[in-house]
């Protein structure tokens, strides 16, 4: 097996690493923020780890491929009424609908295959 060279491997702690501010194309920022090794992939696409401040609303919005991610830290309130806690692996289906809210901030590890298509 031939050894990793300097480069190939990027390596982050969640608790002390800097994410990113995320701002939405239309140059929004809510205050929630990313933390993603693959700088071939626009920011918040493919996987990265996602966190929301207390009190944060997404924007509704569609997804473009399926949606999976893990609650690491908090709680996570869907539009549904369905309540998400530290543990739960969640997938949305492709073309699913919804936004989020979060009393508490909250820290997901998360797969989007592509950008989502803001529904407001």
């Amino acid at each position: 097996m031939k050894s990793i060279e300097a480069g190939e491997r990027r390596v982050a702690n969640i608790h002390d690493a800097s994410f990113t501010p995320f701002v939405y194309p239309d140059g929004v920022a809510m205050g929630d923020s990313i933390l993603q090794l693959d700088e071939d992939r626009p920011l918040g696409e493919g996987f990265h780890v996602y966190r929301m401040p207390a009190g944060m609303r997404t924007r509704s919005h569609r997804h473009n491929g399926h949606e999976q991610f893990l609650i690491l830290e908090g709680e996570l309130h869907e539009s549904d009424g369905t309540i998400l806690r530290a543990g739960d692996l969640v997938f949305y289906r492709d073309g699913s609908e919804h936004n989020s809210w979060t009393p508490t901030g909250c820290v997901l590890a998360v797969h989007i295959p592509s950008a989502e298509t803001p529904l407001e």
